[in-house]
């Protein structure tokens, strides 16, 4: 434990020289002057109120921030301005909701970010607890659509989608019908798809800033590795039928599905690893007056679940952290002792935590701990303690 806590230091301390790669990018200063530089990409899921830019590769890192700046962007990847603009800030929870129908509007200034951009553009502000979209044609003035959800009685919810009204007012085409805006949600996909279909519509030149590369968002990998696993049974009454059956080196057999979030550059993932291990071994029991030969065929489905972080170093190479608890299904393996009552193996769940290194989204290494496991819980004068420490070669079949 001690030797993979200091390896994630050494990682963690090492990823604070890490970084998510500087891009080519622009950003305009509130006199009009437009400074090309490197902006660093975050990828961000809420709107930001600062940003990290460099003049050159080895520039020193410098903030841009919301009251000198008008605007920045990355090239052919992301677009923010800034505005002046009223929000409504109204919460959906049920708890929170206002017993007003009509839009609570405050006035304030903000980094909007571009989705669509043309004859009619749209943007969205998101932050920890609202999602809200804007929109203008040509050089009006930024508007808010309009959606709220409010209380009607103690027992009684409504919806104001007054937002569907400005879009069939302001939006009319050849190609777009009621029955389209009727039936639209309030929800990023579909905003993006009207105004797109309505830029095409009237013929104009538009830029989509949502539409970025496929990101690879799923990875199946195959995980085999090398385990140092040890098991030690003890009674706190007595030593009868004590057994240590010391260190022991075991093969592992994985296969991890790795879930990437579409946010913060995809450093966030849920991974789930059904992992076959077994763990075989022959003692003595330790009482000298009752020696008797001891013996365990523990076989069995790992099922972690967890989450991973990525730190970036370069365009092909990555450490990771991850946490995960872990199930375990191993039938009905027995504690057999040469005389008397065998034990039955009940494990309960356990913590596995590791620290690695991933190389062109293809290739993995890991060093993996896991919390001591508790074989048999169905024994409560009993306690046992399985230990296992891994290395893990990854190989991503897609």
């Amino acid at each position: 434990m001690k030797q993979l806590l200091f390896l994630i230091t050494i990682l963690l301390s090492f990823s604070s020289y890490a970084q998510i790669n500087f891009e080519k990018g622009y950003f305009i200063k509130n006199s009009d002057e437009k400074i090309d530089c490197l902006i660093k990409n975050l990828d961000w899921k809420k709107n930001p109120t600062a940003f990290k830019y460099k003049l050159s590769e080895d520039g020193e890192v410098n903030t841009g921030t919301l009251d000198a700046t008008k605007e920045f962007g990355i090239y052919n990847v992301s677009k923010y301005i800034k505005r002046t603009v009223k929000i409504d800030r109204s919460r959906y929870n049920l708890d929170k909701l206002s017993a007003s129908k009509a839009p609570e509007f405050n006035e304030e200034t903000l980094f909007l970010r571009v989705l669509i951009e043309g004859d009619a553009n749209l943007y969205m502000f998101e932050d920890k607890r609202n999602t809200r979209y804007f929109y203008n044609k040509e050089n009006t003035t930024i508007q808010q659509l309009i959606y709220k959800r409010y209380n009607i009685n103690e027992n009684q919810t409504g919806e104001n989608q007054e937002y569907k009204t400005q879009l069939w007012s302001d939006l009319k085409c050849s190609t777009i019908e009621v029955g389209s805006i009727q039936n639209l949600l309030y929800s990023k996909k579909e905003l993006i798809n009207l105004f797109v279909a309505y830029n095409q519509c009237t013929n104009k030149a538009f830029i989509n800033y949502a539409k970025k590369q496929k990101k690879d968002l799923f990875n199946l990998s195959f995980r085999p590795g090398l385990s140092s696993s040890s098991l030690a049974i003890k009674n706190d009454i007595t030593n009868f039928k004590d057994v240590d059956f010391g260190s022991k080196f075991t093969a592992r057999f994985g296969i991890e599905a790795e879930f990437i979030f579409p946010f913060n550059k995809n450093k966030w993932a849920v991974i789930v690893e059904p992992t076959y291990r077994y763990f075989r071994a022959e003692a003595e029991t330790t009482a000298e007056s009752r020696r008797q030969n001891v013996t365990i065929n523990y076989q069995s489905i790992e099922l972690p679940l967890g989450i991973r972080h990525y730190f970036y170093l370069n365009k092909t190479s990555k450490i990771f952290i991850n946490g995960a608890v872990v199930a375990d299904i191993s039938g009905n393996p027995i504690v057999d002792y040469e005389t008397g009552t065998d034990f039955e193996i009940e494990p309960v769940i356990n913590f596995a935590f590791g620290a690695g290194y991933k190389l062109n989204d293809t290739y993995s290494l890991e060093i993996r701990y896991q919390t001591p496991r508790e074989l048999l819980s169905n024994l409560p004068l009993r306690k046992s303690k399985y230990r296992t420490l891994s290395v893990v070669f990854g190989y991503s079949i897609f």
